[in-house]
C-alpha cells in the first residue's frame, strides 16, 4: 500500500509506515489537516526503499509490519537517512523501546497514541532537527565549532566524531546528545534539561532513551561502560562530561 496526500505549499514531509490501513488513513488525515505533507506505506520492505530514496523530514515507523519489521527497517536505513525516526511500540514492552533506540530510532510513542500527542511528538522532533541544522549552518559560517578532548575530536560543522584518528559511527540522536554533553563539559546536565534541549518536551520521569543513548555512546568514544570516566552518571543529578581525564 502506498498513499500520498499532496500539497505543494507544505514543506515538512511525514512518512507513516503502518500496515493498518484504517489507522494509517485516519492518522494521515489528522496530520494533513495540521499542515503536514503525509505519505503512507504499509510494507516494511517497500519502506526501506522509499525512506532512502525520498528522504522525508520524519518517519513514523510501526514496529509490526509485513515484509520487514520496524526494527529491520530502522537498522537498514539508519546510515543512509539522518533525519528523525519516531518508533511506535507496544504500551508495556520496554524491550521493544530499547531495541528501537539501539537500532537508531530518535524517539518512541506507545500505542495506542492519541493523534494530538503524536502530532506534538512529531513537531518536537522537527523543531530539534531545524535547530540542529541552524546550529550547523552557524558553525560552518564561523568555522569554529570543534571540540578536542585528547584523542577525541568532535566537529560540529561536519557533525563528525573521531577517536584516535578513526571515525566514530553515531546515529543523529547519539551525536546530538554527545555534542550537548561535550559542549557543556564540566557541567552536570539533568535529564530534565537534556530532554527539553534535545527533544523540546518535558521529561516524564519514565523515559529511558537518554540513558540508553549514553550507554551506547560511551564505548564508541573510548569510555569504559562499567567504570565510565568520560561521561559520568552523577546520582540523582544527571550526566557530566569530563574535560580532562588525566
Amino acid at each position: 500500500m502506498l498513499t500520498e496526500s499532496m500539497d505543494s505549499a507544505q514543506t515538512q514531509r511525514v512518512m507513516i509506515v503502518e500496515d493498518d490501513e484504517r489507522l494509517a488513513s485516519l492518522t494521515a488525515d489528522y496530520l494533513q489537516s495540521n499542515g503536514l505533507h503525509v505519505e503512507v506505506i504499509g510494507d516494511g520492505s517497500e519502506a526501506i526503499r522509499a525512506i532512502v530514496e525520498k528522504q522525508p523530514d520524519i518517519v513514523v515507523l510501526d514496529l509490526m509490519l509485513p515484509g520487514a519489521d520496524g526494527l529491520e527497517v530502522c537498522k537498514a536505513v539508519r546510515d543512509k537517512y539522518q533525519k528523525p525516526i519516531l518508533m511506535l511500540t507496544a504500551r508495556t514492552d520496554d524491550v521493544d523501546q530499547v531495541l528501537g533506540l539501539e537500532m537508531g530510532a530518535d524517539d518512541y510513542v506507545a500505542k495506542p497514541v492519541k493523534p494530538r500527542v503524536l502530532l506534538a511528538r512529531i513537531r518536537a522532533l522537527l523543531r530539534r532537527t531545524d535547530s540542529t541544522e541552524e546550529q550547523a549552518e552557524t558553525a560552518n559560517a564561523e568555522n569554529a565549532n570543534r571540540l578536542e578532548f585528547g584523542d577525541l575530536v568532535i566537529d560540529n560543522s561536519a557533525r563528525e566524531v573521531w577517536l584516535k584518528d578513526e571515525p566514530v559511527d553515531l546515529t543523529s540522536a547519539e551525536y546530538d546528545l554527545l555534542w550537548l554533553l561535550a559542549s557543556n563539559a564540566g557541567t552536570i546536565l539533568s535529564r530534565e534539561e537534556i530532554f527539553e534541549r534535545l527533544r523540546g518536551i518535558q521529561y516524564d520521569g519514565q523515559d529511558r532513551s537518554i540513558d540508553v543513548r549514553v550507554s551506547r555512546i560511551r564505548p564508541k568514544v573510548g569510555d569504559d561502560p562499567m567504570n565510565p570516566r568520560r561521561i559520568k552518571t552523577v546520582r540523582s543529578k544527571g550526566y557530566l562530561f569530563v574535560k580532562d581525564l588525566s
